[in-house]
């Protein structure tokens, strides 16, 4: 096994279970107006708030004990992207910004690494069988 893919598998999933437990028990507050009023959205839903920090720390767990990992990283995608946009519009922070940059670098170069595995999910059209 090659060193890389899994210092960056670990290394993702450490970041998404560590951030994930602690906005998910303890948000951050005073990010900004914008920022909080999107956090109280999700929060007043009742459902998405923490059905996105499950997801996050879902695939985090998933990444760090090396099971289901282009699961992961499918479930992981649109979350990255989320934190990113959410760091680049909302709440724009050089640390933030450099964290969510650096999910998103990772979660891509796993899903690059592991592309053999999503070639039947790219399939134009399915086969029947």
């Amino acid at each position: 096994m090659k060193p890389l893919p899994l210092v960056a598998r670990v290394l993702l999933g450490v970041i998404l279970v560590v951030f994930g437990v602690i906005s998910a028990l303890a948000p951050e507050t005073d990010m900004g107006e914008d920022a909080d009023a999107f956090v109280v959205a999700l929060k007043d839903t009742g459902y998405l708030w923490p059905l996105v920090k499950a997801t996050e720390i879902t695939s985090g767990l998933l990444l760090l004990t090396g099971l289901f990992i282009p699961l992961a990283l499918v479930l992981l995608a649109p979350v990255a992207l989320n934190i990113l946009l959410f760091h680049a519009f909302l709440s724009p922070s050089p640390g933030g910004l450099t964290v969510a940059a650096l999910v998103l670098t990772l979660g891509v170069y796993l899903a690059h690494h592991h592309r053999s595995n999503f070639s039947d999910m790219l399939e134009r059209r399915v086969r029947s069988g």
